[in-house]
């Protein structure tokens, strides 16, 4: 991965936002789906733009492989600058009852003049939006109660705009995933990478492991000491990425002949065990104080 500015833009994402545009007449609310553990590199600044003109509500997904004090701190951050921010999570099934009633909430106006024009029983149309691999397919199966959407763990398997109708009382239309032409900030691309909104076999994992790693020897390295019985936290700070790389590999074991690590077997590892929080629960982004981030 290139250090400077990062440039990914796939043709279907540039038909995603003709989509988008296409569609927005259709539905009554936007649901912006963000990952938890990087509110700020998952948002597309160009949600809000392309959806300005209806409610939006802002979904922190996948909130149980989240840092719980990070997620109240966003939370707070939330409610201090008025936004809409729900914590979902589609494992453990966290906050999805909540999203029928904040809708109605949004909506409070819209819903009374239909109520005052007789016009009751309709549902309310929603489109779901969102970087890939953040978890709308799961979301929209677990709305439904049933698996009408195709899931996986990885980015670009939604490709199309789906109407699926729930039981709740909502109708979703899911759009496939959306990154934007390029990433000004390179951390927010790194954090996308870490995460597995942009493809693995794109970029190059090793160096992707280099980036977690670095974030983890600074924000948690209790976390790295415990997963791989290194037991001083100062050692862990003071290493480089390459290094500390080096070390757990071999204290997994992860050896080719001549002593060295085998650099393929630790990406793999180190990436899978992230994403599936057997590190532990980690956000790599928290509220900023300033206001020089927009939200």
């Amino acid at each position: 991965m290139p250090s400077d500015i990062i440039q990914w833009f796939p043709g279907h994402m540039a038909k995603t936002r003709r989509l988008i545009t296409e569609n927005l007449k259709e539905v009554d609310v936007v649901i912006e789906l963000r990952d938890a553990r990087i509110p700020y590199s998952s948002k597309n600044p160009e949600i809000a733009k392309l959806c300005s003109s209806k409610p939006i509500l802002t979904l922190m997904n996948k909130a149980g492989l989240a840092d719980p004090a990070a997620n109240e701190a966003w939370a707070k951050y939330a409610k201090d600058h008025g936004l809409h921010f729900l914590f979902t999570d589609c494992i453990t099934s966290q906050g999805i009852s909540s999203i029928t009633p904040a809708i109605k909430e949004l909506l409070a106006d819209k819903l009374q003049k239909y109520q005052d024009k007789g016009m009751t029983g309709r549902a309310i149309k929603a489109m779901i939006v969102g970087i890939p691999n953040v978890g709308k397919s799961s979301l929209i199966n677990k709305l439904c109660k049933s698996k009408k959407v195709k899931v996986e763990n990885r980015p670009g398997v939604t490709l199309a705009k789906q109407w699926v109708p729930t039981s709740i009382g909502i109708d979703l239309m899911d759009m496939p995933g959306v990154l934007w032409p390029k990433f000004e900030d390179k951390t927010v691309g790194e954090n996308l990478a870490i995460t597995g909104a942009i493809r693995d076999k794109v970029l190059n994992l090793d160096e992707i492991s280099l980036f977690l790693l670095e974030r983890l020897s600074r924000l948690y390295p209790e976390l790295i000491a415990k997963r791989y019985n290194i037991n001083d936290l100062e050692l862990i700070k003071s290493l480089e990425p390459y290094e500390l790389f080096e070390l757990i590999g071999k204290k997994r074991g992860m050896l080719i002949s001549g002593g060295d690590i085998d650099t393929d077997r630790v990406a793999i590892m180190l990436m899978d065990e992230f994403r599936s929080a057997k590190i532990g629960r980690i956000t790599l982004e928290l509220p900023e104080s300033d206001s020089s981030r927009q939200d």
